[in-house]
């Protein structure tokens, strides 16, 4: 028995990182799953791994109308929708005052709107056939901030207050609404752009690690275990929560230093 027997469950973002790691995970614990994501090549390749009991759909979470019709098509394939992880996020990186309205816009529509889309459409039909499971990936990213990254401290901050919001306004309904928050975690999207785009990707990955307590980035492995505790129902008495798992990250104040210097 699987903590998520027939179960149906979507995924924005599946293609990659934390989002196929949790279709890996959802899939061996009973679930069937949507995979969704702009990238049709690893999102077919995430799907064609996980057999019969997987589905891609290329959707844009930033378009509302790819977002209707995503859950659309799974509730039409599938009967109906039990689990609703938002995970796709983009950003683009610069300081407030110099970040390019473009970019700004970039990040938000997909961070924030994205998510919104998926909980407008999505909440519905979860409260039609009675209940349902919405796991958003906020980030500790949204609950302080970083040098360089308003725009996706903003976004990230939104998806934390969005989530707390719709908890409380469908918890009578048998909906559930949490979000996990990951320090960095060491998926492509997160080398490629907080990385990447570094001057001295090399410096920039090591300082990462080290701002970790831990001693080391998160894999996405150890993320979706926390959003499968909260797609499942040993999380049954939580809404609205927030659940770090950011390696220690947000345990330290940064002000005495670090102890290896």
């Amino acid at each position: 028995m699987g903590k998520l027997d027939d179960r149906i469950a979507v995924i924005t973002g599946g293609g990659s990182g934390i989002g196929e790691a949790t279709a890996r995970l959802l899939v061996a614990e009973g679930a069937q799953v949507v995979i969704v994501d702009i990238d049709d090549k690893n999102g077919r390749r995430v799907a064609a791994d996980l057999g019969a009991r997987s589905v891609f759909r290329h959707t844009d979470v930033s378009d509302p109308a790819q977002v209707e019709a995503m859950v659309k098509f799974s509730v039409e394939r599938f009967g109906r929708l039990d689990v609703l992880f938002n995970n796709a996020f983009a950003t683009r990186m610069g300081p407030v005052g110099e970040i390019s309205i473009e970019d700004w816009h970039k990040t938000i529509s997909v961070t924030l709107s994205g998510v919104f889309y998926g909980m407008r459409f999505a909440l519905p039909q979860m409260v039609a056939q009675g209940g349902g499971v919405i796991v958003n990936t906020a980030s500790i990213s949204g609950l302080a901030g970083d040098y360089g990254a308003g725009a996706y401290n903003a976004a990230k901050a939104g998806v934390v207050n969005l989530t707390r919001s719709a908890a409380i306004e469908y918890a009578r309904k048998n909906i559930r609404v949490n979000a996990v928050c990951p320090g960095m975690v060491e998926t492509p999207a997160v080398l490629n752009t907080f990385i990447g785009q570094s001057r001295n990707p090399q410096k920039v990955r090591k300082l990462n690690e080290e701002c970790h307590p831990i001693g080391r980035m998160g894999k996405p492995e150890e993320i979706a275990k926390v959003v499968l505790f909260l797609a499942c129902d040993d999380s049954s008495f939580m809404t609205g929560s927030m659940v770090v798992a950011d390696g220690g990250v947000t345990a330290h104040t940064g002000l005495t230093g670090h102890p290896l210097r």
